[in-house]
């Protein structure tokens, strides 16, 4: 039986980036055009949640969004979730309708044809350098000026298999208290399962995010980054934990 997984898996895989090729090319021309100016990057986000839902019901993927809160469409946050699959990019602008930027990894911008946009619309870091660090707080604070949001994985990368969750990093939250804008958790149950960074792995079947109770920063200052921090992750830590504990179902 497990001999018949492994080629399955493969062109699972092998699928996924069709999909993520396909609607690349048939709206090369919108896309183009909604990246040629940066007041026009709303446009270019809606092209992007198109696009997700392409690959996620591609993929056989039933996703599934619940909203223990909702974003105010004319005001910005920091969207923060855990980070566990090449799926969460998709999954996260499903579930999240206003305009946001993600900060990630400079090494994306290398796939071919995804990494054309990518560095195009998104907030390149490189992690081992200090200077890229300072770089990405003065382009995120530029497009929360225009009344953009911003994303961030605050684990600063996909935690090992056995981790559910890693320590965060303290970035997301100290621009999100110099800004004075909401903190808003998500979690995401199932993406390890369905879509891991194991190339050998992966199913169809419902994937679901969780948009927690936002959480404050007005009258916060620079010294509270790390209660920010920690409070944010045990919520996060606390969903996950308790749902993998008890099975439960989820409205």
């Amino acid at each position: 039986m497990s001999f018949f997984k492994y080629p399955f898996w493969l062109l699972y895989r092998v699928w996924f980036y069709i999909l993520v090729a396909i609607p690349i090319i048939v709206l090369f021309p919108l896309l183009i055009i909604s990246i040629s100016r940066e007041e026009w990057y709303r446009y270019f986000f809606k092209l992007a949640r198109i696009w997700s839902k392409f690959i996620l019901i591609g993929m056989g993927f039933g996703y599934k969004i619940i909203r223990e809160e909702t974003p105010d469409p004319d005001k910005s946050y920091m969207f923060v979730a855990n980070h566990t699959s090449m799926a969460d990019i998709m999954l996260m602008l499903v579930a999240v309708k206003n305009p946001f930027v993600f900060v990630g990894k400079q090494e994306l911008a290398k796939i071919p044809l995804f990494g054309f946009f990518y560095k195009r619309t998104c907030i390149l870091v490189d992690r081992s350098s200090p200077k890229s660090r300072q770089a990405v707080f003065l382009r995120a604070q530029r497009r929360l000026n225009q009344g953009v949001s911003i994303c961030i994985f605050p684990e600063g990368g996909v935690p090992e298999e056995h981790i559910l969750l890693d320590e965060f990093k303290d970035g997301a939250f100290r621009l999100a208290i110099n800004h004075q804008i909401p903190v808003v958790p998500i979690t995401f149950y199932d993406n390890k399962k369905r879509f891991s960074y194991t190339f050998f792995s992966g199913s169809p079947g419902r994937m679901r995010a969780k948009i927690l109770p936002f959480v404050s920063t007005i009258g916060l200052t620079s010294t509270d980054t790390k209660a920010l921090n920690a409070k944010t992750r045990t919520l996060i830590w606390d969903e996950l934990t308790t749902n993998q504990i008890t099975k439960k179902k989820l409205p």
